[in-house]
């Protein structure tokens, strides 16, 4: 899979490598700020970039999705 990493992550983390994207704070993606990852270390214990990919919920939705264009096909 192909991802242009300027697109989803700051500045200051697009150049890094990715186990230290994975282990960095989740403000490192684009649109996610400190106060959200405050939030979501509060509701779901989310510390990483890592640690939101593995949430449950997020699969569970990414999942719904594709099941969802599987229907439209």
């Amino acid at each position: 899979m192909a991802i242009d990493l300027d697109k989803v992550l700051d500045k200051a983390w697009a150049d890094k490598p990715l186990a230290e994207v994975l282990a960095a704070p989740v403000a490192a993606l684009k649109g996610v700020s400190d106060e959200d990852g405050k939030l979501l270390h509060q509701a779901f214990g989310i510390k990483t970039v890592a640690d939101f990919g593995q949430l449950k919920y997020v699969r569970w939705a990414q999942a719904l999705v594709a099941l969802n264009q599987t229907v439209k096909a």
